[in-house]
Formats: C-alpha cells, structure tokens, sequence
C-alpha cells in the first residue's frame, strides 16, 4: 500500500448519550391499561374486598372477643373470661346434643346421601335417553333455598288430622293403622331422621352435579383401556375412574363436612331447632335473640362452630397447595 492512499477509518463509537437513551427504551414498560382502567379496576376489586373484610372478617374477630363478655346488646361490656365455654361444655344442657345431632348429620350425608349423588352421577354419565331431564329434575332441590325445602318437607310430614301426604299415602297403602300415626316432626326420637331425609333430598342432588362434572372429564381412554384389559363396569369405576377423580373426591368430602355443620334452614323453620332438632347453629341464634340476650355466649358458640369448620378447610388447602408444589 502506498503511503498516499488513505488509512481505512474505523467506526466511530457510539456515543454515551445514545446507550443511555437506547436503554432506557429497552426499560420502559407498556400497559394496556390507561389511568382510568387503572381506577375502575382498583374500585372493582378493593370495593369487593373492603366488604368482604368489614363483614367476614371484623366480624368473626368482633364475635371472638364477645365470646369472653356476657353482653345483652343494651347494658356495658362485662368481660367475664372462660365462663361462657365452661358453661358450655358442663351445665348448658343443650350443647352436647346439639353436637351429636351434627355428628349424626354428618354421618348420615357421609354413608347416604353422598354415595346416592355417587351413583346418580355414575348412572347419569352413561349414554342414557333423556338423561338431561333426569339431570334437571334431581337438581331442582338444589335450585331451591333450604328455607323453601324445609316448608315443602314440613307439609307433607304434618300429621294425618293435616292431611299429611306421607301419613296419608301409608294408611291409603296400609303400611299404617290411622289410629297409629307417626308423628315425625312432634317426636324427638324420629324427628331428627326426617329431617335428615328432608335434607338429604337437596344434598343428593348438589352431590350428583359435582360428581357429574367430574366424570365429564375423565380421559375415556382410560375406559377403553380398561375394558380391553377385561375389566368390567364396576371394577373399572373402583380401580380407574374413582382414583382419577381423587380431586373431585376431595371437594366433595369437603362440601359434606360443611354442609353438615351448616345445618340450620331445616331445623329451623320446622320447629325452631327445638324438641329434638337442637344444632349448634340454632344454638346460636335462639341465645342471640334470646330475652336475656345471650349475645357473649351465643358468640361462645359460634366460636366452637368456627374452630370445628376450619379443620376441613385447613386440610384441603393443605391438600391443594401441597399438589401445586409439586
């Protein structure tokens, strides 16, 4: 090369004021949302939310200190420690039936109504004519309020002098001497059973829609595997689909447990949860809106409900959070 030619230049670096402002594009972030979206997404969830802690959670923690007074709702606070939960668990002579009568409730869902929603759900699953009417019919108990249940259940175990429906059909049948009738609702050694067939007529069909959904999702390979192995319909439901359905399984127990603690619409509109019908959440209302005004101890009961319904709640998120991890 000739000392005349000129040297090739070599590119000129970037300047500092350029990177920086190349950066600092490559840094801002772009939103979707304008300011007013912003506000109105803010109000939608935080409205919600201030609700939802104002009346769930001030409240259980406002019961929870009343728990320890024996306030009326009219005179000052006296705060009165334990008392209310000694009384409770030694001399109310309500309380401990009121327990049995929820741990019969929950039984009597556990080894009856949930495996006849089972069933249903399993029976309706098939490709069977007409199985959205029979769908539609079992789920109509559950489209009516448990206040509505108990006003239907109540009529037609009124007594025969009432025209009763099932007294009738049994004396019209002759399963039944007229002189003889039952009274379901007035005796406290059968009204507690009656009531439990009046509840677990809605429940069988809350339990046969969970359930169905369930089996909707199942892989039908899994069948079809099954059945070229030699199972048949039975063995498969046992040893394939039951397994697979463990999550739904879960939420079902879940849903069992709480409702039988729930218990309350029935009882109480067929005999204010008295003469045999005693739950824990009739406990708590007739000594809220007792004359005395039993509000602390009323609270003292609810408490024990609230302690008792979070253990399977615990135990389901535990349950959920654990799968997730995994």
């Amino acid at each position: 090369m000739s000392q005349s030619e000129p040297k090739a230049l070599a590119p000129a670096p970037a300047s500092a004021g350029a990177g920086a402002l190349a950066t600092k594009k490559r840094k801002r972030h772009y939103s979707v949302l304008n300011r007013r979206d912003k506000v109105l997404l803010s109000l939608m969830v935080g409205v919600p939310l201030a609700v939802f802690l104002l009346l769930i959670w001030a409240m259980t923690l406002v019961s929870i200190v009343l728990s320890f007074t024996n306030w009326d709702g009219v005179n000052p606070i006296a705060f009165v420690g334990i008392d209310n939960y000694t009384q409770l668990f030694t001399t109310y002579p309500f309380f401990w039936p009121a327990v049995a009568h929820n741990i019969m409730w929950l039984l009597f869902f556990v080894c009856l109504a949930t495996p006849m929603g089972i069933l249903l759900a399993v029976l309706l699953d098939r490709p069977l004519r007409g199985s959205a009417v029979y769908q539609s019919i079992f789920f109509i108990p559950v489209v009516l309020s448990l206040a509505v249940v108990g006003f239907i259940w109540k009529l037609q175990y009124l007594p025969l002098a009432g025209n009763g429906f099932i007294d009738s059909a049994f004396v019209a049948l002759g399963w039944m001497d007229p002189k003889h009738a039952v009274n379901w609702l007035g005796d406290p050694s059968i009204n507690i059973w009656a009531v439990l067939v009046a509840a677990s007529w809605r429940h069988v069909g809350y339990i046969m829609v969970l359930y169905l959904a369930g089996l909707k999702s199942v892989d039908p390979s899994l069948r079809e595997a099954a059945a070229i192995d030699g199972a048949n319909e039975s063995q498969t439901f046992i040893h394939v689909v039951f397994p697979v359905m463990a999550p739904i399984n879960v939420v079902i127990v879940v849903v069992t447990v709480i409702e039988s603690l729930r218990a309350f619409d029935i009882a109480y509109i067929i005999n204010h949860g008295k003469n045999g019908l005693e739950l824990l959440s009739i406990l708590i209302t007739n000594s809220a809106l007792s004359e005395a005004g039993l509000i602390g101890f009323g609270s003292a009961v609810a408490v024990i409900l609230l302690t008792i319904s979070l253990v399977p709640i615990v135990l389901y998120l535990s349950r959920v959070m654990r799968s997730e991890s995994q």
